[in-house]
């Protein structure tokens, strides 16, 4: 219920962007396993906020194709277009490899995934579904219901953890969800695999999203003092440790203690470090509002930032408060949302 706070101090902040993960069977690091319901819950909470899965699984084993579709389209009308369909294979093989019996490789999911997301827009935009025979699921011709609200159907995303996911995505017109992106200096490559690639996208959807969004930890205060006070003691080093204990298809940085190893606490001067670094975004709003631009010069589309857990509620609404009054008006100018145009636009 704190996160659903956030979400909706962000609604108000200015915030254009919430993501809600979809995780199964992980331990303390993510019990959000339904966040469709939980989507529609924010639907009705929020006003104008655009609200992101991040991801639903479209594997079979995992969740049906077809609830999966029937789910999109029904939060888009909930949200009134403000709906964004990430998708993904998952955390990694302990979560999904759970759901596929005598399956050891997580590279087998890739080939579910493959085969199944260029049919979300037929299920969406044709009258009758003409229907599915492939290798990891069937369905007869159907309608699928309901349609998607208004035009067309939400923006598509793909969740990428490894450098060549970037260009696979960007070759299939898909936005990506760059949440192993760890620094500034990162999106060299990310760019590189995915900027060139979208050029001559051949969109599985109705249109191409052009897009990569990145994930960081953002921390605000009055001052910078009090901001590197409330980082030493959010506990910043746990969240990471967690991450690569489950999420092992994602590169490990050399030296990363392995599981149930952690990074050792954080103090003040490797705060700072972290900051000098461009691992963390930290500071007084002046100090963010340059941090985050340099996200944007480096090229990011969209900055979505992780609260950390560790830290107090009204601290990090503070967080949530500051970034919307002092950061969010100087660097977006545009009221409209980069999908909603793309949207506006497919098949014009």
């Amino acid at each position: 219920m704190e996160e659903t706070e956030y979400v909706i101090e962000a609604d108000r902040s200015g915030f254009k962007y919430a993501w809600a993960s979809e995780h199964h069977f992980l331990e303390e690091y993510s019990h959000l396993s339904a966040n469709d319901v939980y989507l529609g819950y924010l639907a009705h909470a929020t006003e104008r906020i655009h609200l992101g899965s991040g991801i639903f699984n479209p594997l079979a084993q995992v969740n049906h194709p077809v609830k999966v579709a029937e789910k999109v389209a029904m939060l888009d009308h909930l949200t009134g277009n403000r709906f964004e369909f990430g998708s993904g294979r998952g955390a990694g093989s302990h979560e999904i490899l759970g759901f596929l019996p005598g399956i050891t490789d997580m590279n087998h999911t890739k080939e579910i995934w493959e085969e199944t997301i260029a049919e979300f827009p037929k299920m969406w935009l044709q009258d009758e579904y003409e229907g599915f025979q492939g290798k990891h699921w069937q369905l007869p011709p159907r309608k699928i219901l309901p349609k998607p609200f208004g035009k067309s159907h939400p923006a598509m995303w793909y969740a990428a953890g490894s450098p060549p996911s970037y260009a696979m995505a960007a070759r299939k017109g898909l936005g990506v969800l760059g949440f192993s992106i760890q620094k500034v200096s990162d999106m060299e490559w990310v760019l590189e695999q995915y900027k060139t690639a979208i050029v001559d996208a051949e969109p599985v959807g109705d249109f191409v999203n052009d897009n990569v969004m990145v994930t960081t930890t953002a921390i605000c205060a009055p001052t910078h003092a009090e901001a590197i006070d409330i980082a030493v003691r959010g506990g910043l080093h746990y969240l990471p440790s967690l991450v690569f204990r489950y999420h092992d298809t994602f590169p490990r940085p050399e030296g990363f203690p392995v599981w149930p190893e952690t990074l050792p606490e954080y103090n003040a001067e490797f705060v700072e470090l972290l900051i000098e670094e461009e691992l963390l975004i930290c500071g007084d709003p002046d100090e963010v509002l340059r941090q985050c631009k340099r996200w944007e010069q480096a090229g990011a589309d969209q900055l979505s930032f992780g609260l950390p857990v560790g830290v107090p509620k009204s601290e990090t609404l503070q967080t949530i408060r500051l970034i919307g009054e002092h950061v969010i008006p100087k660097i977006d100018t545009d009221p409209v949302h980069r999908t909603s145009r793309f949207r506006a636009g497919a098949g014009s």
